[in-house]
């Protein structure tokens, strides 16, 4: 019963990482489909992101109220109708319209299973089950570059809309499963504190810092990578480009999978440590002038798999770091300032790169790294001296 639970919130996860990905591989199709400048592909993403915010933020006193299992078969639910939403959208207006459901469905499901996994299971869990939203994250641009290819860019968002169905019934089948932890959990949940409590925590504050920054560089790079290699090397394909988008999704995979089996000799500070250093290892090949695109190529592989211990061990020392009973109200935070994140840093890029040109990514990506290992560092002495 414990390993099926498990493959189930694998599964859950999955479903998380499939719509992440859409939306930069498919913008290049859909821009010209709308007749709308590049940068606005970051106002979307924006809205999206904001609403996953405003979810990660009420998660807390969702999750004292309603059981996780609950949560992800409702926020799965969500995420089905912003897809189909997205699909029929015959104008760049509409978009706007299926943000809320699409972001609203993330950010619950997010914190909730996070929180879950977090108090009842390893750090080599937590990376397995981000390994797995990386799975989900890498195949969305193979669905989208397979329907720009045969049919249409609305045709990527309606598959992986079946697909997410087809999640959607399995957790829900899955319900009675949750049952051992339940109680506990109720208990646990109950006297858990709140989002100002958590807020006064030393520690807590440069950590959100720390979030902000790495998810600030990870959706700058599942935004942007496929318009990278249209804007920056010739004789490629649209979708090869669309395609390419998935080169980060597949290295963060790449290195939880790696990190899961490390994690637990390691330690989660370490694996950050060594996880951003070779992120920025990714970025100064990028960043390096050749013709060809497969040194780039080779380059946001290496960036996704330094990335990809970092987001699964911040969230599993929350409980280490700051208490079981502030854990939920910590990750919501964390959750909260990653969405910040991610919703404003695409879009000013965004506006840079119309400035400038996109062959300032990598240095974009590279301040957000430093600022990342140096306001975690932080971090960690606030929490020492607490």
């Amino acid at each position: 019963m414990g390993l099926l639970l498990l493959s189930v919130i694998y599964l859950a996860f999955i479903s998380l990482g499939l719509p992440d990905s859409l939306l930069g591989s498919g913008w290049p199709s859909m821009q010209t489909y709308f007749g709308v400048p590049s940068s606005y592909a970051g106002y979307v993403s924006m809205s999206i992101s904001f609403m996953t915010i405003i979810s990660a933020l009420i998660a807390p006193t969702i999750i004292k109220k309603v059981r996780t299992q609950w949560i992800v078969v409702f926020s799965i639910l969500l995420t089905v109708f912003g897809l189909i939403g997205f699909s029929c959208s015959k104008s760049y207006a509409m978009l706007f319209l299926f943000v809320v459901p699409y972001g609203l469905g993330a950010g619950s499901v997010d914190s909730s299973l996070n929180n879950y996994v977090a108090k009842h299971y390893s750090s080599s869990v937590m990376n397995f089950l981000h390994c797995f939203y990386g799975v989900g994250a890498t195949i969305s641009p193979y669905i989208m570059s397979v329907a720009l290819a045969k049919a249409h860019w609305n045709e990527g968002y309606r598959w992986t809309a079946y697909i997410q169905s087809g999640i959607l019934l399995i957790c829900l089948l899955s319900v009675p499963l949750w049952k051992k932890n339940s109680a506990e959990e109720d208990e646990n949940e109950r006297d858990s504190a709140g989002i100002r409590e958590a807020l006064k925590i030393r520690g807590v504050i440069p950590a959100l810092i720390g979030f902000f920054a790495y998810c600030s560089g990870e959706a700058t790079c599942f935004l942007w990578t496929s318009s990278y290699f249209t804007g920056t090397k010739e004789n490629i394909s649209a979708e090869t480009a669309a395609a390419f988008g998935s080169l980060v999704f597949g290295g963060l995979m790449l290195g939880r999978l790696i990190s899961a089996f490390i994690s637990n000799k390691l330690g989660d500070r370490l694996l950050i440590r060594i996880g951003i250093a070779v992120e920025a290892a990714g970025i100064l090949l990028v960043l390096l002038p050749f013709e060809s695109y497969i040194p780039a190529a080779v380059g946001f592989v290496i960036i996704g798999t330094g990335m990809g211990p970092v987001y699964p061990a911040i969230q599993h020392m929350a409980p280490e770091n700051f208490g079981r009973e502030n854990s939920a109200a910590v990750i919501g935070l964390q959750m909260a300032s990653a969405y910040v994140g991610s919703t404003f840093m695409p879009m000013v890029f965004g506006n840079i790169q119309q400035v400038t040109g996109i062959r300032i990514m990598p240095v974009y990506l590279m301040f957000f790294a430093v600022l990342n290992i140096s306001m975690l560092e932080f971090a960690y002495k606030r929490i020492r001296t607490r």
